[in-house]
Formats: structure tokens, C-alpha cells, sequence
């Protein structure tokens, strides 16, 4: 028998065995790349908030990494972040104002959303605490969990998650899933662990 057709013929042997008998490594990289292809969600997040908040340096912090120049926001950043087999699409909406109208025009198919609070602002927080009560009493937003940013907590007067969450009322959403994360976006802290609390509840849709 000439050598390249023995050479062919261990090659399919070798095949065979290995489609018969895998072993239990490949057998484990198969499903998890099924697993990746198969269990992969796309999700819909909404982050909102007053204005200078920090939403845009939060956004392009879990996009890139880093920290960007950023400018107000007078209409919407949306980039696609991939966290934990989810692909959130987040988009970040101007909290100016004479643009918070508007919001309502991004709330249809929304999974998530996640109002940011600048943590040091406690003259405004009154305001954000009547933007978000309106937000959720939107009906497009009945399904939607909520991840509250209480942002900026490297200021020296910064407000902590606890009395956040009293100024915000969130001890009154009856029948709401909420969560609120005390947060620095310059440094990331406490931002992927607001991300953890997402993913678990939107695997859970």
C-alpha cells in the first residue's frame, strides 16, 4: 500500500475514534461554544438620569475601559456592552431638562434600566427622585428591573447607598425589582458588580 494512502487511512481511523469517543476536554469546548452560541441574550438598557450625572463616562467606562472626554449629552450615546453571555445594548440619554420629555420615546422594548445618580448633589436630589417615580409609572416600563448608580461616591459629601435609597423612595416600588449600587465611574468601582445584579436578573426573563 503506498505511504500516502496509509498516512489517509490512521488519518480517518484517528477521526473516527475521536467523533465515537471524545474526550471529555473537547467534549467540554463543545458545549460551552454551544452554550456561548445558543445562550447568548441580547438586552435592551435604558440609562437615564439628571444631567451631569456621569452616565456618559459610565457608558464608555464598561465600553472601553477608560475614561473619555465627555461633553452633554443633548441627545444619545448607544454602544453594545458584552458582560457574562449578555449583550447589553445601553442607551444613554441627555438628562438635561428640556430633554428629559423625550426620554419616554426610548422606553418601548426595555429590559433594564438604570437611572445614575450623582451622589454629591443633594440639592437636586428631590428631582431625581420625582424623574424616576415618573419614569416608572410609565406602562412600557412595568416589566423593567431597575439598577439605580449612586454615582460619585469618591466626593468627601457624598451621599451613601443607604440614605440614597431613602431620598429616592425605593423602599416604596411595591412589586418592582430594584437594586441600588453605590459607584465611582472614573475609577469603575462598583460598576460591574451593578452589571453582575442585571445579569442574573435578566437571565432570569
Amino acid at each position: 500500500m503506498p505511504k500516502t494512502q496509509l498516512a489517509r487511512d490512521r488519518l480517518h481511523g484517528n477521526i473516527s475514534t475521536l467523533l465515537t469517543f471524545p474526550s471529555p476536554f473537547a467534549m467540554g469546548n463543545m458545549f460551552a461554544g454551544l452554550f456561548k452560541f445558543f445562550g447568548k441574550k441580547d438586552m435592551r438598557i435604558l440609562m437615564v438620569g439628571l444631567d451631569a450625572a456621569g452616565k456618559t463616562t459610565i457608558l464608555y467606562k464598561l465600553k472601553l475601559g477608560e475614561i473619555v472626554t465627555t461633553i452633554p449629552t443633548i441627545g444619545f450615546n448607544v454602544e453594545t456592552v458584552e458582560y457574562k453571555g449578555i449583550s447589553f445594548t445601553v442607551w444613554d440619554v441627555g438628562g438635561q431638562d428640556k430633554i428629559r420629555p423625550l426620554w419616554r420615546h426610548y422606553f418601548q422594548n426595555t429590559q433594564g434600566l438604570i437611572f445614575v445618580v450623582d451622589s454629591n448633589d443633594r440639592e437636586r436630589c428631590a428631582e431625581a427622585a420625582e424623574e424616576l417615580k415618573r419614569m416608572l409609572s410609565e406602562d412600557e416600563l412595568r416589566d423593567a428591573v431597575v439598577l439605580v448608580f449612586a454615582n460619585k461616591q469618591d466626593l468627601p459629601n457624598a451621599m451613601n447607598a443607604a440614605e440614597l435609597t431613602d431620598k429616592l423612595g425605593l423602599h416604596e416600588l411595591r412589586g418592582r425589582n430594584w437594586y441600588i449600587q453605590a459607584t465611582c465611574a472614573t475609577t469603575g468601582d462598583g460598576l460591574y458588580e451593578g452589571l453582575d445584579w442585571l445579569s442574573h436578573q435578566l437571565r432570569n426573563l
